[in-house]
């Protein structure tokens, strides 16, 4: 839904959508069939690893990473939308955990809503410090780049906490992941993009 949202906003049709769509259909049936790449554990610290690995940040990063390679390349065409890409990617994703036996059968909220949520955030607010980066400055390259590092670690951080039960740090870091995210949206909208 937030693609479509995001899509609305931009007004145009997202540079190499065809190829998100593919490559993550791709990537869900290798995930699927390969399985997590780590033993989630407990609650410690092999449970966060594991959210950073197999659950939240790697599925979001990775079609960032393959994204800005299609850039590079050209192979895009015209115009560039990191979030556009990145959302589209991670559709067949959500929807097969959503209905595989993995999230859906647990009917938890922790993977059935926070995890898309945390998708949505890293994928809108890592493109929005990459457009801010394109300005050249050096104080903005800096700061977008500690941005970027700091969203996966607080989404990571945000599904271990609720996980464990930590409601106050869950919030506190889903609220840490989400603001660029936000941000980006309402200024999408007031520019009328």
């Amino acid at each position: 839904m937030f693609y479509r949202f995001w899509r609305s906003m931009r007004g145009a049709n997202t540079p190499g959508g065809v190829l998100a769509l593919v490559g993550g259909s791709i990537a869900v049936l290798v995930q699927f069939l390969a399985g997590p790449l780590l033993d989630p554990g407990g609650f410690g610290l092999s449970r966060w690893v594991s959210g950073v690995v197999d659950v939240v940040v790697l599925p979001a990063i990775v079609p960032i990473v393959v994204y800005t390679l299609l850039v590079c390349l050209k192979i895009t065409g015209e115009g560039v939308d990191f979030a556009g890409f990145t959302l589209l990617w991670l559709i067949p994703s959500s929807v097969i955990q959503a209905l595989s036996l993995s999230w859906g059968a647990e009917s938890n909220p922790l993977f059935l809503v926070l995890i898309p949520i945390l998708y949505t955030a890293i994928a809108v607010g890592i493109s929005f410090f990459i457009e801010l980066m394109a300005s050249g400055n050096p104080f903005v390259i800096a700061l977008s780049s500690l941005a970027i590092l700091v969203i996966p670690f607080a989404a990571a951080t945000s599904y271990w906490a609720f996980f464990s039960h930590q409601v106050l740090i869950g919030f506190l870091t889903l609220f840490v992941a989400a603001t660029p995210m936000l941000t980006a949206t309402v200024l999408s909208f007031l520019r009328g993009e």
